[in-house]
């Protein structure tokens, strides 16, 4: 079964934070299943460079969780998202976001992994966990113990 994971377990992977073991072993137990898209590639860019604009991360800290993460992309499927995904997005938003309060991002990760097949999702995202979780998507880690990450240095 295909596993799809969010921004939040790729920035624990490639920036430590309090959640990289974490998404180390998920991602580890999942490799040979990951599914993933250009819109992780987009969000991870934004993400690393996001922690570089809060001083979270420096520069050369960045290069290199950026350079790890394309050395991996190297052994992963990446996808393109079919072209109706922000169509399903859209439909999903109207179906769920007035109950779960989802954001527009985290919307369009369900639908790009519903799109692409996944009966997995990985997050740490409780919103996106609870929105996955009603589109019938497998959930994992089964729990989540600590909060989202702040990144501190390059993990690998």
């Amino acid at each position: 079964m295909k596993a799809y994971p969010d921004t939040s377990i790729l920035a624990s992977a490639y920036l430590q934070d309090g959640n990289s073991s974490l998404a180390d072993q998920l991602i580890a137990n999942f490799s040979a299943s990951l599914v993933l898209s250009p819109f992780h590639d987009f969000e991870l860019a934004n993400t690393i460079e996001l922690a570089v604009f809060r001083k979270q991360v420096n520069r050369s800290q960045a290069n290199a969780a950026w350079k790890d993460f394309q050395t991996d992309l190297l052994h992963w499927p990446v996808t393109a998202l079919p072209v109706d995904v922000f169509a399903k997005a859209a439909a999903l938003a109207r179906r769920r976001s007035a109950r779960h309060g989802t954001r527009s991002l985290d919307m369009l990760h369900v639908a790009a992994a519903v799109a692409l097949g996944a009966g997995i999702f990985l997050s740490l995202d409780g919103r996106q966990r609870r929105l996955a979780r009603a589109e019938k998507l497998s959930i994992f880690p089964r729990i989540v113990t600590s909060s989202s990450a702040i990144a501190t240095a390059p993990k690998r």
